[in-house]
C-alpha cells in the first residue's frame, strides 16, 4: 500500500494552458482528459475543458489540474487548489477518508465514480479542500 499527496490546481478554462506551462517549466509528461473524453459534457461550450489532467515528470515533479465546470462556484483567489490523496488500496484510501471527514462537510461522498473505484472530496474543519480516490492507470 501506499499513498501519495499532489496539489490539484483549479482553473476555469485555463487547466489545458496551465498544463502546457508547468510542463514547459519542468518538463514530463501531460495527460489532460476533457469532459468530453470522458462523457460528462454539462455545458457543450465547456467540453474541451480539462476534467482531469496532470503533468509528471521523471524526477518526482507532480501536478494535477482541471477546470472547474460553470455550474460549480469558483474564485481564482478562494479556492484555487485541492489537496489530491491517491492510493491503489480501496481500504486504505476508505480509512483515510474516515478520519479526515471528521468535524469536515463532505461536498462529494467516497464511492464509484466513472474514472474511479473509489473517489470523494470534502472540505475538512480548517478550510482544506481534499480528494480522494482510488488511482487507475491512464491510456491516452
Amino acid at each position: 500500500m501506499s499513498v501519495t499527496t499532489t496539489t490539484h490546481l483549479n482553473f476555469r478554462g485555463a487547466a489545458r494552458e496551465a498544463l502546457d506551462f508547468y510542463r514547459s517549466v519542468f518538463g514530463g509528461r501531460t495527460v489532460a482528459v476533457t469532459y468530453k473524453d470522458a462523457g460528462a459534457v454539462g455545458d457543450e461550450s465547456e467540453a474541451d475543458w480539462v476534467m482531469w489532467g496532470e503533468v509528471t515528470g521523471d524526477d518526482g515533479f507532480h501536478v494535477m489540474a482541471y477546470d472547474v465546470p460553470s455550474h460549480l462556484p469558483w474564485d481564482r483567489g478562494e479556492n484555487p487548489f485541492f489537496v489530491s490523496v491517491r492510493g491503489t488500496d480501496a481500504e486504505e484510501i476508505s480509512t483515510l477518508w474516515g478520519r479526515l471527514s471528521a468535524g469536515s462537510t463532505v461536498v462529494r461522498p467516497l464511492e464509484a465514480a466513472p474514472w474511479a473505484p473509489l473517489y470523494g472530496m470534502l472540505t475538512d474543519r480548517f478550510g482544506v479542500t481534499w480528494v480522494l480516490d482510488v488511482a487507475v492507470p491512464y491510456h491516452v
